[in-house]
């Protein structure tokens, strides 16, 4: 991050701390969510920042379609042995540590924390086609911590995906406030389109 910050100088400083409009057009206020309650009409990933629910940190609210129905994107997204996370460029190692009934534990290593194990428990709600992640070993990780939930929806032959998370560690506001490469809206948006590009590549595998 902080090398990110330094190639761009006091021009992203600035954009940290001053804000700019429309300096990423996919990005929204929570407070302009109201009016978009209509379905996501383009496969264009939308990006709203939330107010966290506890006293410090920060949350989103991603939403974004895939080009697959809801049942095959649901195996998907429980696939938690599925390998070819490996092909997301921010993943480096992933692992199933251990299930019991509904809630899988995985390990999860990413190429921007190298050194740092995250834990991952993940509660399958399959009658609701919805997850609830939350991260379980926070400290280890450099955060205070971080939780959310991923909602699918189908939407035609198409599933609609809604990720809502909320987190905090040192220099979460520049992360959330960053436009380049590093920041938030880089890394949220680049994990969308990589899903949206991996199932179309893996759907025959989960149709049968």
């Amino acid at each position: 991050m902080l090398k990110v910050i330094f190639r761009y100088g006091l021009y992203a400083i600035l954009l940290v701390l001053l804000g700019k409009p429309n300096a990423v057009s996919s990005e929204f206020t929570e407070s302009e969510t109201d009016i978009l309650t209509q379905p996501v009409a383009s496969s264009k990933p939308l990006l709203f920042k939330l107010k966290p629910e506890r006293q410090e940190g920060w949350g989103y609210k991603l939403v974004y379609l895939v080009d697959a129905p809801l049942e095959v994107f649901w195996k998907f997204k429980t696939d938690f042995d599925n390998q070819i996370l490996l092909s997301n460029k921010f993943i480096t190692a992933h692992r199933v540590v251990s299930r019991n009934r509904n809630q899988v534990v995985t390990e999860d290593e990413y190429s921007n924390r190298p050194k740092a194990i995250f834990k991952w428990q993940t509660t399958v709600l399959p009658d609701r086609h919805r997850l609830k992640f939350v991260l379980l070993n926070p400290e280890e990780c450099g955060q205070k911590y971080h939780y959310g939930s991923i909602q699918l929806e189908p939407l035609g032959s198409r599933t609609r995906v809604t990720q809502i998370a909320y987190f905090d560690f040192f220099g979460v506001s520049i992360w959330v406030s960053y436009p380049f490469y590093g920041g938030m809206t880089y890394f949220l948006n680049y994990t969308a389109n990589w899903e949206q590009q991996t199932i179309l590549k893996v759907k025959d595998k989960y149709e049968k």
